[in-house]
């Protein structure tokens, strides 16, 4: 953990100290559930609630100081901590970025930032494996990488690291640019550009320009990853400044991925440069699995990383969870994907276990993609009748959107003696356990508002 002097906190977010803090503060926090001792707290204004009323909490935890709006200070809740050492701000969120950014600019690591649609957790998370065989990186805890998840991100970065691994999320027009800001990147990946957090945006057109501008922000000399294969190719190529390497499942590309194997997670790079073939295998299955491994190996490679440490940071890859997590109970293999859903990596996960043994009785429990604004019903309509190509034991479906799904599937003609609308992931869990038999396997999937992995949960509690 990084310690910060008050003089460095307080010239980095123009901020002024009430009554300075004794010491340097041993990392930023804003969750007072998770603070160490002695640390800033970030009293950071939410959509559902305020961190400066939880300042009190804060300080009762470890903390040695807390950063709020000079408004508050001046209310009786913030006159009651005035003896205590408060950096006061114009605006704690904008001051929190400002913090990151002047920790970020005193370092000299060489900074990779990672968007796209899909995959950028699992890309950022793979590559880091890879740079870490080698040098101290870096990395987003988990997908932390909004306004206040990235800086924080970059706030807990070590002083020594000489790599880091930051992923950017948006989900509206205008938000890549000041995360760029903050972390001032060295080198970019854009995964790929589907209808993913389409909401605030007028078309997918839209969402690959504000993905780009994070190559926009590349220096000059500035590298890329991109994928061949993305409908958005040449539009994104265009935005990169500096050498571009690409990877491709089908087409000619620096890095091809070939031979995947769904059921094992097996594939292989084709090395442009070399010539040589390199096998791998995946502890996740399917072909969106390979050409994430293939991403993050192309911009490894690109920063002279060995192909034996790309390969066995590949092998030793562990997802992390609710990302194609897998448990056998009761006779059943459930497989929880249920951190998150889009139209695009619904059906990738839908198609991946449409390929696993055939032997069992496959169920698919899905439910609403959310963010998906006026095309809402014809994605989850459409999804429907897509899924209706393979034989499907059942399909349970959750939600009033995922309701939609089922309507979709019964117009293609599947049966409908095999169709369950249940309205929460508790409904979910009593169909699975009535329906879903020994020797069965079952995908749950659905975006993170329905908490559908508590259904797992749900079942395993009467075997358990």
């Amino acid at each position: 953990m990084p310690a910060f002097s008050p003089e460095s906190l307080a010239r980095w977010s123009g901020g002024q100290w009430t009554r300075q803090p004794v010491g340097p503060l041993l990392g930023v926090g804003h969750d007072t559930r998770t603070l160490s001792a002695p640390c800033l707290y970030a009293a950071l204004k939410g959509a559902r609630c305020d961190g400066h009323d939880y300042v009190g909490t804060a300080f009762e935890r470890g903390a040695a100081a807390a950063l709020v709006d000079r408004t508050w200070a001046d209310t009786a809740a913030g006159a009651r901590h005035a003896a205590q050492p408060l950096l006061l701000v114009a605006d704690t969120g904008r001051a929190l970025a400002d913090l990151a950014a002047g920790y970020r600019n005193q370092q000299d690591p060489f900074m990779v930032g990672v968007t796209g649609s899909m995959g950028k957790t699992t890309v950022k998370d793979m590559l880091a494996d890879m740079l870490a065989r080698v040098r101290e990186t870096a990395r987003t805890p988990g997908n932390w990488n909004n306004a206040v998840g990235l800086p924080l991100s970059l706030l807990a970065m070590s002083e020594t690291a000489r790599a880091g691994v930051f992923e950017l999320g948006i989900n509206h027009p205008g938000e890549m640019a000041p995360l760029c800001a903050t972390l001032r990147p060295c080198a970019g990946i854009v995964t790929n550009i589907a209808p993913v957090h389409i909401e605030f945006f007028d078309h997918v057109d839209a969402i690959a320009r504000e993905k780009g501008e994070l190559l926009r922000r590349l220096p000059a000399d500035g590298m890329a990853v991109l994928n061949r294969d993305d409908a958005h190719f040449d539009r994104l190529r265009a935005m990169a400044p500096g050498r571009v390497t690409t990877v491709s499942m089908a087409g000619d590309a620096d890095y091809r991925c070939v031979a995947a194997d769904a059921t094992r997670g097996e594939a292989a790079l084709v090395d442009r440069a070399d010539g040589e073939t390199y096998r791998f295998r995946l502890r996740i299955p399917g072909a969106h699995a390979a050409i994430n491994a293939a991403t993050a190996a192309a911009m490894a490679r690109a920063m002279d990383v060995t192909w034996p440490d790309i390969l066995a940071a590949l092998e030793a890859y562990t997802p992390l969870p609710m990302r194609w997590e897998t448990v056998e109970a009761g006779g059943v293999l459930l497989i929880n994907d249920a951190y998150n859903a889009n139209p695009a990596s619904m059906r990738a996960a839908v198609q991946t276990f449409a390929e696993l043994d055939a032997t069992r009785g496959r169920w698919l429990v899905l439910g609403d993609m959310l963010e998906l604004g006026a095309g809402a019903e014809t994605e989850h309509r459409e999804l429907g009748v897509w899924l209706t190509q393979w034989p499907w034991q059942g399909l349970i479906v959750v939600g009033d959107l995922g309701a939609l799904v089922a309507d979709g599937a019964l117009e293609a003609g599947f049966d409908a003696a095999r169709v369950f609308r249940c309205k929460a992931a508790s409904d979910a869990a009593q169909t699975m356990a009535a329906r879903i038999k020994p020797g069965d396997a079952a995908l749950l999937k659905a975006s993170r508002g329905l908490c559908l992995e508590d259904a797992v949960g749900m079942w395993m509690t009467p075997l358990t």
